[in-house]
């Protein structure tokens, strides 16, 4: 089993490269492979609560970021200081997260036998 970290950056609703990432995180994990998820920057806004998405008639992504345990994707990070840049704390979002500061993002990606980042 190979440990997969998928770095999210980009807001919700700006484009398919939501919709591909999900897909890649949830054909990751149905064949049983660990998948962590971190949150930086803009991307973190993908699990803020009451997201509506815009006009431009793309899915609304955020329920699909509430099946994520299902699959056994449960290690979701969020960078500290992103939270803290947009005027959010963790009550914010729509899943449970653990923070974590910026300068422990590359010991994190460490950890990882693949990052693939968005």
């Amino acid at each position: 089993m190979k440990k997969l970290l998928f770095v999210i950056k980009r807001l919700p609703h700006s484009g398919h490269h939501v919709q591909e990432n999900l897909d890649m995180i949830l054909t990751a994990a149905a064949f049983d492979q660990d998948v962590s998820l971190l949150f930086l920057d803009d991307g973190l806004l993908q699990l803020k609560t009451q997201q509506q998405a815009d006009v431009s008639g793309l899915k609304d992504t955020s329920a699909v970021f509430q099946v994520l345990d299902l699959y056994n994707v449960d290690k979701l990070y969020v960078e500290t200081e992103s939270l803290q840049q947009r005027g959010l704390s963790e009550a914010d979002l729509i899943l449970p997260v653990q923070l974590l500061a910026r300068d422990q993002v590359n010991a994190l990606m460490q950890q990882h036998a693949i990052v693939i980042a968005d």
